[in-house]
């Protein structure tokens, strides 16, 4: 193919989508039953004259981009608004770019504005991690082409750019070529820490009986999952308990599973967590959940988290940074200090996860073994546009298994209209199924099946219905002081 077009941003939509919990969901400090949706409608004008609509969506999430206990849900909803109005107005008014040129031109001027008002740069992010999608999706529809088409063809023009020196040696154009997306991927529970993990008391009213699984148990009997992903709180006496009721459902199973440790930064150090998991070795009754942890997931409080070396933890499992992943240094400045991976998450950029996995490859050869991987995590991508540009993304990178939670504790497409989930029920009937008269995602002996990613689009080709959705509000963001009287 040519040269990757370039494209110009003529317009960019913002829109809100409340939903509802079915389960309360703890991780960290918070627990949610509520949330909102961010969808986003961009409208790109292609250099040859063609125009055409791009569409991404994610959840607005409280209390993981930004933890600070002094903010509430609703500023920390106003500091990914305020990530969007940065975004917008950047590419707005930039000039003919190509798509990844669109990103990596205004990556260090975002960072900046972010930081002018208070944004981290995980907050920060979140803007571009949409517009650049819908970019993208509006490319693929004006070329005929799917995701994973137009960036095995390199269509947004990915290069080498002064925002990832380390990678300025590296052929970006055939490592694109060789991806092979993946068809189907294992699905990853996520047991958080209000789950209930056996039998609940229906008579005490505490089942919610909605015909969708509601204890460890019962998502293993229906789902046939053999990958989870454990919260741990930081208590280490409760942890210990909870993981022994845990291993007692999963060492039931016949066949093999895989486990992941997730400490979402609840502790100071290397050195905490990894007297958590020498007390887990000790215990007969976690050897086997213990052989099966694949890897320890940011368990350090961002403050710390690559202030310090983990090899206190390293030497007995993987660790991996997560909520620490704020800007194109941090794996990088990760590895320095030990940590072997990294994951990715639409919600964090695409173009991050696949510069990312550039160097994994680049730090591998250099290895001569494989050292340095990513795993792929989930921030309750909801059904539709979110959760299938984050599948068609970990097709591409070759992971081979992904947590996923918004099928869990969200009833199917929950807030959205009837007609826009019957529309990805038909155009995606391996990846949706209809049950008890509602769209669900399909998981079958703990898999999903990914085959119609492949239609045109970021995703999907499906658009999502609008027309009763609020428009985003603007930001109430910095916050601004009472005024005396």
């Amino acid at each position: 193919m040519p040269t990757a077009p370039r494209v110009k941003v003529l317009s960019v939509e913002c829109f809100e989508s409340p939903y509802r919990l079915r389960l309360p969901f703890r991780f960290g400090v918070i627990t949610v039953t509520e949330g909102r949706q961010a969808i986003v409608r961009v409208r790109v004008r292609h250099e040859d004259g063609r125009e055409g609509m791009g569409y991404a969506a994610e959840a607005l999430g409280a209390k993981w981009f930004d933890k600070n206990p002094a903010l509430s849900d609703a500023q920390n909803h106003d500091q990914l608004r305020k990530a969007l109005e940065l975004t917008t107005d950047a590419y707005g008014a930039a000039p003919w770019l190509s798509a990844f040129d669109l990103y990596a031109n205004h990556y260090r001027e975002l960072l900046a504005a972010g930081a002018a008002c208070g944004l981290n740069p995980l907050v920060t992010s979140y803007g571009p991690a949409l517009i650049d999608r819908a970019v993208l999706d509006a490319l693929c529809g004006i070329e005929g082409l799917s995701f994973w088409q137009a960036m095995q063809h390199n269509r947004p023009g990915l290069r080498a750019h002064p925002i990832a020196p380390d990678l300025q040696g590296f052929a970006l154009a055939p490592f694109l070529r060789g991806l092979t997306p993946l068809t189907t991927l294992a699905v990853r529970h996520t047991v958080g820490l209000l789950d209930p993990i056996v039998a609940l008391d229906q008579a005490a009213g505490t089942r919610v009986d909605d015909g969708l699984p509601e204890t460890l148990e019962e998502v293993v009997a229906v789902y046939g999952n053999r990958h989870f992903k454990l919260k741990v709180s930081g208590q280490a006496d409760a942890d210990l308990d909870r993981l022994r009721r845990i291993a007692s459902v999963l060492d039931r199973l016949p066949d093999p599973y895989v486990v992941t440790l997730d400490g979402n930064e609840q502790y100071e150090n290397a050195e905490a967590i990894a007297a958590l998991w020498q007390r887990m070795a000790a215990e007969p009754a976690l050897r086997r959940l213990c052989e099966a942890t694949l890897l320890i997931e940011q368990p350090i409080k961002r403050q710390m988290a690559l202030a310090q070396p983990v090899a206190a933890l390293a030497r007995h499992k993987p660790v991996i940074i997560d909520e620490s992943d704020g800007d194109l240094d941090a794996f990088p400045c990760a590895r320095s200090l030990g940590y072997t991976g990294v994951s990715t998450k639409a919600c964090k950029g695409f173009y991050k996860s696949v510069l990312n996995l550039a160097r994994c490859r680049v730090w591998n050869q250099a290895e001569g073994r494989e050292t340095f991987f990513m795993s792929a995590e989930d921030l309750t991508t909801q059904p539709g546009i979110s959760v299938q540009q984050d599948l068609a993304l970990v097709s591409l990178l070759g992971i081979t298994h992904v947590e996923r939670n918004a099928h869990h504790f969200i009833d199917g497409f929950n807030g959205r209209p009837a007609a826009e989930a019957d529309a990805y029920l038909a155009a995606h009937p391996d990846l949706y199924h209809r049950q008890d008269g509602r769209a669900r995602l399909r998981i079958e002996r703990g898999q999903l099946a990914l085959g119609t990613l492949a239609g045109v689009g970021f995703g999907s080709a499906v658009e999502p219905e609008l027309g009763g959705t609020a428009a985003m509000p603007r930001a109430d963001w910095p916050p601004h002081a009472p005024e005396t009287p």
